[in-house]
């Protein structure tokens, strides 16, 4: 399943990136455009204006009605019983899936502490953002549970 997030849902987009998901998003999109591409890439508008969900064109939307970032994945994730997340496998910024990228090939691209403290790395192949399992994975894994396990009950 794409998304596609509306300027208001900036930190859904984001969050459900980090689980995985494919949303486009930017905060210069205008209604017109997040229409356009809704229908031409077959998308899902997740957006908190009522005129963009309810326009005759749009072909799937879900209006998000929480304001907090936790409902709103709990909406979403209950809305269109999304498979199990795929964490820390996107871009954050591009949305692109990451590849795999040799330890040796990004030695000036991270600082020298986690070059050390760590063995695995993913890149962006658009931005060449270079990512790792942080201390902020653990953190990332305990809401995601969170988030899934109450959306399921």
């Amino acid at each position: 399943m794409q998304f596609i997030a509306d300027v208001m849902l900036g930190k859904l987009a984001r969050w459900l990136r980090i689980l995985g998901y494919d949303v486009a998003y930017s905060n210069k999109f205008s209604d017109d455009a997040i229409v356009r591409t809704a229908l031409s890439e077959n998308r899902v508008i997740l957006t908190r204006d009522v005129q963009l969900a309810r326009r005759k064109t749009v072909r799937k939307a879900l209006l998000i009605e929480s304001q907090t970032l936790d409902d709103q994945i709990r909406e979403v994730v209950r809305e269109f019983r999304l498979p199990p997340p795929k964490p820390l496998t996107r871009c954050i910024q591009c949305n692109l899936l990451l590849t795999s990228i040799d330890k040796n090939e990004i030695f000036n691209s991270v600082p020298p502490f986690v070059y050390l403290a760590h063995d695995r790395f993913a890149i962006c192949p658009n931005c060449h953002r270079v990512y790792w399992a942080g201390t902020h994975s653990d953190h990332i894994r305990g809401r995601i549970a969170s988030w899934f396990h109450r959306a399921n009950e």
